[in-house]
Formats: structure tokens, C-alpha cells, sequence
């Protein structure tokens, strides 16, 4: 595969490490996986495999995936987040309570993956496809036993207690955590903690949960940037490049934010077990080939 060529100091964003070939199905998987995550999440799963098939062999090549790809995607989880700006009327106390969990726990996942040995996170990428695949597989059950899914959708929830706003914000925060580190999956947790304020209806959730991710994956991908950017950040791409295959990051951004605004459009009209079903393999037909690999 073509070498990254990314100019960390110059922010050279020329996809020009990739062939035209490359280009296309990168957009196209990130344009899918976009809208994947703007009805449930998971769309991780899609991406971080194919950026990793296009990097160079290393011990950090599954870190540059992986911030890739959240750099990638932010854009598509900014576009949900407008589409759906009309159904969070009324969410403005959840809105307050929520970012600051998921700003924090976002912070601390990625100091992890920035911190600790390239060679640990390689080593739990098959458990984190793995559960990745499982939530997606297992959400109606979660969202139903939480009660994410509400029966009428024409519902109006009452302002949950401040004791629940605590429990469902540190359940928050560490949803954060994990996305911060990894992030696949983090939608699908995020509608089953959500599911704890009884908002009822499920668009709403939805519409709150891709304010929330975006909150994540945000400030993901700042850390990210900046340690590529500034000297003597991790320095885990080639000739120091840092953590983040530009090239790669750009081309994602175009299909995610197209992908984002489909996405929501879909929402109401795609069967959501298919989606739900076609992810789930993927995923578990991924992290068996990172099992064996090794």
C-alpha cells in the first residue's frame, strides 16, 4: 500500500500517498459508515480497517488507524448532529449535564492511547472490534431493557431527578473513556445509557446522542491533531509524522460529512435489523482476522 505522506509541519492535506482506487473506496466505506453512525454507531468498524489496510506495516500503524479514522469520521457526527438539531427541543438541562462527562471522558481515553505502548493497543484491537460487534448484535435488547425504545413515539419525558442526571453522566463518562480510546460502538452504548432518562421517544435520543458523540469524537481528534503537530508529541508515524495519516483523514472527512446528512434522511426508512445484522458480521468477521494475525 502507498507509503502516508503526510507533512505534519506544513499540514499538507494532498491525498496523494493514494491511488484513485484507494481514494473511492475509502470515501465510499466512510460515506457508509457516516450514516451507520448517525442511526445507531458502529461505523468505526467499517473504517478502521480499511485506513489500516492502506498504512505501512508497524507497531503504531493500528494507533494511525485509529485516530484516523476519528478524525475522519468527526465531520459526518457534526452533520448528524445539525440534521437532528429540530428533535432536541427541550433537552437543554441534559445538554449541560452531559457534555462536560463526555468532554472529560473522551480527554482520558485519549491520553490512554497516547500514553501507553503502540503494541497494547494492537494487542486489544480483536477485544475491541470483538465488543464493538456485540453491542451492535445485542441493542435492541439493551435499548429495550433500559428503555431507549419508547412505545409512543409522540411521548414527552419529564425532567429526570438530579441523582439521575449524576448516575446516567458518570455512565457517560466512561462511555467517553472507551471512545476516547477506541470509539466503536460508542452510539450504541451512548442510546442505551441515554435510555436511562426516559426520553421516550427514540428520535430524541438519537437527535441528543449525536450532540454527545460529536462532543467525543471532537475533542478526539483535537488531542489527536495536536499530537501530531506539536513537537514531541508521540511521533508514532513515519519519520515522526505524528498519529494522524492526513491523506487518509481528508478523503474521510468528504464522504463522513455526506454520509452524516444521508444518513439521518435514512433513518426512518431503512430496516434497522439489516444494518444492524450486516455491521455485526463484518465486525465479528474482523476481529477474528486480527485474532489470527495475531
Amino acid at each position: 500500500m502507498g507509503a502516508v505522506a503526510a507533512d505534519v509541519s506544513g499540514l499538507s492535506l494532498l491525498p496523494s500517498a493514494m491511488t484513485l482506487e484507494q481514494m473511492v473506496l475509502l470515501a465510499g466505506t466512510t460515506f457508509i459508515a457516516a450514516g451507520v453512525n448517525s442511526i445507531a454507531g458502529g461505523g468505526t468498524i467499517l473504517t478502521f480497517p480499511v485506513v489500516a489496510a492502506f498504512l505501512p506495516d508497524g507497531p503504531a500503524r493500528l494507533v494511525i488507524a485509529n485516530a484516523t479514522s476519528t478524525i475522519g469520521l468527526w465531520p459526518g457526527s457534526l452533520a448528524a448532529a445539525w440534521a437532528t438539531r429540530s428533535e432536541r427541543h427541550g433537552q437543554p438541562s441534559w445538554t449541560r449535564w452531559l457534555l462536560p462527562a463526555s468532554v472529560g471522558g473522551a480527554i482520558v481515553g485519549t491520553m490512554l492511547v497516547l500514553a501507553l505502548p503502540p503494541a497494547w493497543f494492537s494487542r486489544l484491537v480483536p477485544w475491541l472490534i470483538l465488543s464493538a460487534a456485540l453491542l451492535f448484535a445485542l441493542q435492541p435488547r439493551l435499548s429495550a431493557r433500559l428503555g431507549a425504545a419508547g412505545r409512543d413515539a409522540g411521548t414527552t419525558a419529564g425532567e429526570p431527578t438530579r441523582a439521575m442526571f449524576l448516575s446516567v453522566s458518570v455512565l457517560q463518562f466512561l462511555v467517553a473513556v472507551y471512545g476516547g480510546y477506541f470509539g466503536a460502538g460508542i452510539g450504541i452504548l451512548m442510546l442505551a445509557v441515554l435510555g436511562c432518562l426516559g426520553l421516550g421517544d427514540i428520535h430524541r435520543i438519537n437527535a441528543l446522542k449525536n450532540v454527545l458523540a460529536t462532543a467525543v469524537n471532537g475533542t478526539t481528534a483535537v488531542m489527536f491533531i495536536g499530537a501530531s503537530i506539536l513537537p514531541g508529541g508521540l511521533g508514532a508515524g513515519p519519520a515522526g509524522a505524528g498519529v494522524v495519516s492526513w491523506p487518509h483523514a481528508v478523503v474521510m472527512a468528504l464522504g463522513s460529512v455526506a454520509g452524516g446528512f444521508v444518513g439521518v434522511r435514512l433513518t426512518r426508512r431503512m430496516p434497522a435489523a439489516l444494518v444492524r445484522r450486516m455491521v455485526a458480521l463484518i465486525g465479528f468477521g474482523l476481529a477474528g482476522y486480527y485474532f489470527l494475525r495475531g
